[in-house]
């Protein structure tokens, strides 16, 4: 093995979660996901062309360059089509002479991999591909489970765009209920939970929805989200939509309550700021003003995701999931 991924794969036998890394060295670049696949990495190809005409061969003659990547939709904007997801704990050596698996550093015996099972609910792009899926039709299947979970009697279905859309769609397929939309978004106001504090929380909630008021006026309405981390969004959102003639507002969430922060590199510091460790489904269904309040199961989450999952770990069959922000079962022993 040469020098350069002996000392890579030292590093990894030494820290095996949570990263996904691109790193050059002289004419290569080593494409590396930690033993755990905790994070996404993919491999793109830059395709020489001939006049308009791609050349559809994929061996090294043909490809004019190789990219990386954590999500598959960036190919497109700079020409590269997807070719492979890296595999958990696996070294791949990219050059002129191609695409190369060096190493897969081996997680311990018996245990399975622990791909974040958020990336689905609400981090990737729809257009994405995980694990040989597409997110989007991940997150229809992931409404379709809640309306089979919750069921309930309503005029529309609707979402909090638009990460959930594809969840509301799912829940009005299964349900039978139409999909209208209620809410128009924003596009220049960011994310909101990932604001440093509660004030820039609260001010980019204001400014990000408008409602539809003639599409759901003295009618029952079933808003399908994505999640709900500290809160902050979904009681203006109720409230809106009742001033402005909503009969009733019931609240579906296509994921399980977040009761765990994540030490694996996402901003969810604290117990404490997380609603689902303040608040009962029961206090939360009244403190939003909702009629009614539910959550996707972890089971109906695990499910729906794993379902459409065709590519493999190195073993060939195992299959895992990181939960620990709604189980509290990280994928390693945390050292404090």
């Amino acid at each position: 093995m040469p020098e350069y991924i002996f000392r890579i794969k030292q590093l990894m036998l030494e820290t095996s979660t949570s990263y996904s890394l691109a790193i050059m060295h002289k004419d290569k670049i080593y494409a590396v996901r930690d033993p755990y696949g905790n994070r996404p990495l993919c491999i793109g190809k830059l395709i020489k062309t001939s006049g308009d005409k791609e050349c559809e061969a994929c061996d090294g003659k043909d490809v004019e360059g190789w990219v990386v990547s954590s999500e598959s939709c960036s190919f497109q904007s700079i020409g590269a089509t997807y070719y492979r997801e890296v595999l958990p704990g696996e070294i791949v050596e990219l050059s002129k002479d191609g695409a190369h698996s060096v190493c897969i550093v081996s997680r311990p015996k018996e245990i399975r991999p622990a791909f974040c099972i958020f990336e689905y609910v609400y981090f990737a792009r729809p257009d994405s591909l995980l694990e040989g899926q597409m997110v989007y039709t991940v997150r229809q299947r992931c409404g379709e489970q809640l309306a089979r979970e919750s069921p309930v009697e309503a005029d529309i279905v609707s979402t909090v765009p638009e990460s959930a859309t594809p969840a509301a769609l799912g829940f009005s397929k299964q349900s039978g209920i139409p999909y209208v939309e209620v809410l128009i978004k924003n596009r220049y106001v960011g994310r909101t939970f990932i604001q440093p504090n509660v004030k820039l929380r609260q001010i980019g909630v204001a400014k990000k929805f408008g409602a539809l008021t003639e599409n759901f006026k003295g009618k029952r309405i079933v808003i399908v989200d994505d999640s709900i981390v500290r809160g902050n969004t979904m009681g203006p959102i109720v409230r809106l939509l009742k001033n402005a003639g909503a009969k009733e507002v019931h609240i579906r969430i296509a994921s399980p309550p977040i009761k765990h922060p994540c030490h694996m590199g996402i901003n969810i510091p604290t117990k404490e700021e997380l609603i689902a460790n303040k608040l009962t489904v029961e206090k939360l269904c009244s403190h939003l003003g909702a009629d009614s309040v539910v959550y996707l199961s972890v089971n109906g989450l695990v499910t729906a995701v794993q379902e459409g999952i065709t590519t493999k770990d190195k073993e060939g069959t195992k299959v895992g999931h990181c939960t620990a922000c709604l189980t509290g079962q990280y994928p390693v022993p945390l050292d404090w």
